[in-house]
């Protein structure tokens, strides 16, 4: 039988100073002023309107993504988490966690964010250095951004994470060295280390930047990297996330581990289980900014619904699960689908004899092997 699993509640704040050329994300070039309240009241009409997926559930982790969500003053995120607690049940240990961007981090603001309930912020910084920065059309310097993350340690903060990225246009394995260590002398409790890619619909796509690391001096990259990251006490316990002990990111976690998420804003993804309807319905949110506030609150706002068909279920879930380094128990995987751990059975098998996947005392453990491939594992289980 499916259980509902534990909740986060994703919020996506679309607007970016500017769009940079690797980013496929729903993110908007602000244009002028942008309208902060009016968002704030979408975003409550669009939870409202949403709450009958998850009446009753405790919410265990919210998220502010983007974008650039740390463009909204704290005001508005204040007002935002007021009328989110006043709706939903949300744990005592909450976490919030606020993408911010350096460029936009101004003096005195940390302190707002920490007193509206945000008590984690996420850093994306990708590289200490000034022309790899250009090149990427980021729109902070390293100096800014070692000082915004100094004026958050100042304001209170002991949680945050810095985004890196390696294998960079014209990127040396030894510049991705001295990114880490520029990393590490700021104490974050949590980095994300992630290559750089080509995604479609995006200017690099279309125009890739000269000089970008072939795929062996990318592994290498990664590999030295990662032997630098657990040298300094960073644990790996996914793809591209390391973290002091203790100290993982809560709301990546249960989307790693098949989790239920609420989607509230412009382009917003969300994954819901039902009990009754023993079914997993995954929604999503129009994208454009101005069609969302025009519609927010009503069912002109989604985008789509789709319930996750029986014979798609195991590939979504590897999909999320094989990411983590813990793997899974497999009744956790009847639990989180409502299908026998048996529709596993012949990827599973073709998966252990190859040496990606071990099976001790019902839980499913990615091999070292295994996480080299991990894309290669996840089809196994395509139905």
């Amino acid at each position: 039988m499916l259980i509902p699993p534990p909740l986060s509640l994703y919020v996506h704040l679309p607007w970016c100073v500017r769009k940079c050329p690797y980013c496929d994300f729903n993110s908007h070039a602000a244009k002028g002023t942008l309208p902060f309240d009016d968002y704030i009241d979408a975003l409550i009409r669009d939870l409202d309107f949403d709450l009958p997926l998850v009446w009753g559930r405790v919410v265990n982790s919210v998220f502010f993504g983007g974008g650039t969500p740390s463009l909204f003053p704290p005001e508005a995120i204040d007002r935002f988490l007021q009328a989110a607690s006043a709706r939903l049940r949300f744990a005592p240990n909450l976490e919030v966690t606020l993408e911010t961007n350096p460029g936009t981090a101004e003096h005195g603001r940390f302190d707002r964010y920490l007193a509206a309930g945000v008590n984690r912020i996420s850093f994306g910084i990708q590289t200490f250095d000034d022309d790899a920065l250009r090149r990427l059309g980021r729109i902070h310097d390293s100096a800014e951004a070692e000082r915004a993350v100094k004026l958050a340690q100042d304001a209170g903060y002991d949680n945050f994470n810095i985004d890196l990225m390696y294998a960079l246009p014209q990127q040396t394995l030894a510049q991705a060295e001295t990114d880490l260590e520029r990393a590490f002398a700021l104490q974050p409790t949590h980095l994300s280390h992630y290559q750089l890619t080509l995604e479609p619909n995006t200017v690099f796509f279309a125009r890739p930047p000269q000089g970008i690391p072939d795929d062996d001096d990318a592994w290498d990259m990664q590999e030295h990297c990662q032997r630098l990251l657990a040298d300094a006490g960073y644990a790996q316990y996914e793809v591209s996330a390391y973290a002091k002990p203790g100290r993982q990111c809560a709301h990546n976690l249960n989307y790693w581990r098949f989790g239920d998420y609420l989607g509230i804003g412009a382009g917003a993804h969300g994954k819901i289980s039902s009990g009754a309807e023993q079914h997993v319905l995954r929604r999503w949110k129009h994208k454009h900014p101005q069609t969302y506030l025009a519609s927010a609150g009503s069912a002109q706002a989604i985008g789509g619904d789709e319930v996750i068909s029986a014979e798609r279920l195991p590939f979504e879930y590897m999909l999320n699960l094989l990411r983590l380094h813990e793997g899974f128990r497999l009744p956790d995987f009847h639990a989180r689908t409502g299908l026998p751990s048996t529709a596993l059975d012949d990827a599973l098998r073709q998966a252990r004899q190859r040496g990606w996947l071990t099976l001790d005392d019902e839980r499913i453990t990615p091999t070292e092997l295994g996480r080299r491939f991990t894309n290669d594992v996840i089809e196994l289980f395509l139905a």
